[in-house]
């Protein structure tokens, strides 16, 4: 797309309200695009909706008219979540119109570079890990995307003396065109959004786009441990500065000594290993050993990798983030402490909406699990599970659409306690029983762990909102 200034007097058509379809139809408002906001939610589940009228931008609810998308649009501007299979969406594909996320909007605005964080697993601890060293660093950040504020928003406040870290998700990924991060990070990749995306191809492919447009002047942190993300090195204008867990590099961010891959035996205690950063040009700094991280898990341990990295190419001296990674807690709902009772130990673990995100949590916990898990079905058999189910599971709590499933992996997991929780009058009394049924089997030493594996959306609104219930339900126990 062209600077959203270009679009003066042209109709912009917005898809979806939320945030951030609220912060981009005001923004080519004011830049004086004929703007029409179009929801499909009825107008009283569309709150949002009174800012944008106050100001006399055109706001359609409940339906998406047959006429949305006209010839003589200009641009649509879709809200990520927003499927390529929705009708309006298809009009424009039918007309040759422009299809963008407001990712692609906020990079054209934006004063201050860009670092850009997408994986399967870890966006939101490694971009708000990222954002707490820059700031130590000195460094400004203003932390956005996918994280909860409008990266639009955040490009408005920007300035040259900022950096903006984005949690970018591959819905957002994918309607972008010229989006250029001057770092881009990417964690990992595992099958999740498939439904969105129709296969790894397209899924993978969204997930690059984060590198597209880079140049020889940028940067791109590529998790070196994961062979797909690996497989991309090969087609980056950008310089490769990448981490890992498991090898020494020649540039980058590592472990030393490495992590012993599968079936490797371990020949170093815990407390010997340091986290190192090998500059470009051969320059070797220890910067604090892997136990004194403020968050535990191996998994952790790579997000700050990657966040060391992303933050050494933006300009952060490694002496300024020693103590931003000894400081850091974590997010919530991501392995989140949320009480001791009885003797048992209860997290929240609401964020991890994939099999690997919930393998990934059972690792970094030591006492013996009950699992809460369950949510939405895209179609997966979580046969994946399985290993972490047989050698780490106490029980199971199943819930939601996939309670089947997941039971059924259980029982071929061997499990003996696994209790299937059936739909109660509202999804909050569904997820409170869970949480006593969790509590019931848990004993004296051992944690439960909410850890659903899935999308919240058969039941809640979000990830966030299935988290907090959980919260009140352990306090309320």
């Amino acid at each position: 797309m062209n600077h959203p200034a270009s679009y003066r007097n042209s109709r912009v058509v917005v898809l979806g309200l939320a945030k951030s379809g609220v912060s981009v139809a005001k923004v080519f408002h004011a830049l004086g695009a004929n703007v029409i906001v179009n929801d499909k939610k009825e107008r009283e589940q569309c709150p949002e909706a009174d800012e944008l009228i106050a100001l006399g931008i055109s706001v359609l609810c409940g339906y998406h008219p047959e006429d949305l998308v006209t010839p003589d649009t200009a641009l649509l501007v879709k809200n990520p979540g927003i499927p390529y299979t929705a009708d309006p969406v298809q009009q424009a594909v039918r007309h040759g119109v422009e299809i963008v996320t407001e990712v692609e909007v906020a990079y054209h605005l934006s004063a201050a570079p860009i670092i850009g964080i997408t994986g399967s697993n870890g966006k939101t601890t490694t971009t708000t890990w990222t954002g707490e060293i820059l700031a130590q660093a000195g460094l400004a950040p203003i932390v956005a995307g996918n994280i909860g504020r409008p990266l639009c928003d955040a490009a408005g406040e920007a300035t040259a003396e900022n950096w903006i870290v984005a949690e970018l998700s591959s819905f957002q990924l994918k309607g972008t065109a010229s989006f250029r991060p001057r770092v881009g990070v990417l964690l990992n990749l595992a099958e999740t959004h498939l439904d969105y995306h129709g296969g790894m191809d397209d899924y993978i492919a969204s997930k690059a786009k984060l590198f597209a447009n880079q140049t020889a002047e940028d940067t791109a942190v590529l998790n070196w441990d994961d062979a797909e993300c690996r497989k991309l090195a090969d087609g980056l204008e950008a310089k490769l500065f990448p981490f890992s867990l498991y090898e020494r590099l020649n540039a980058g961010v590592f472990v030393e000594p490495p992590f012993p891959k599968a079936g490797e035996k371990d020949a170093a205690a815990e407390a010997e290993r340091m986290i190192v950063l090998r500059s470009p040009d051969g320059v070797l700094t220890e910067m604090l050993p892997v136990r004194e991280l403020g968050i535990p898990g191996r998994h952790n341990a790579a997000n700050a990798l990657a966040a060391i990295a992303a933050c050494y190419a933006a300009g952060a001296k490694p002496e300024r983030m020693i103590e931003p990674l000894r400081g850091f807690r974590g997010v919530e709902h991501r392995l989140e402490f949320v009480r001791e009772a009885y003797g048992v130990q209860f997290y929240n673990d609401s964020k991890a909406t994939n099999p690997t995100a919930t393998t990934m949590s059972i690792g970094s916990l030591a006492a013996p699990i009950v699992l809460i898990a369950g949510g939405l079905d895209r179609g997966s058999d979580y046969m994946e599970l399985l290993p972490v189910f047989r050698d780490r599971l106490k029980a199971l709590v199943a819930l939601g659409e996939t309670r089947d499933k997941l039971a059924h992996v259980a029982e071929l997991a061997g499990l003996r306690d696994v209790v299937l929780v059936d739909p109660e009058e509202d999804a909050e009394a569904t997820l409170r029983e869970a949480v006593r049924q969790a509590a019931y089997l848990a004993e004296q030493g051992d944690a439960v762990l909410l850890s659903p594996a899935c999308a919240s959306w058969d039941m809640f609104k979000s990830y966030e909102q299935r988290g907090s219930i959980f919260k009140q339900s352990v306090h309320t126990l």
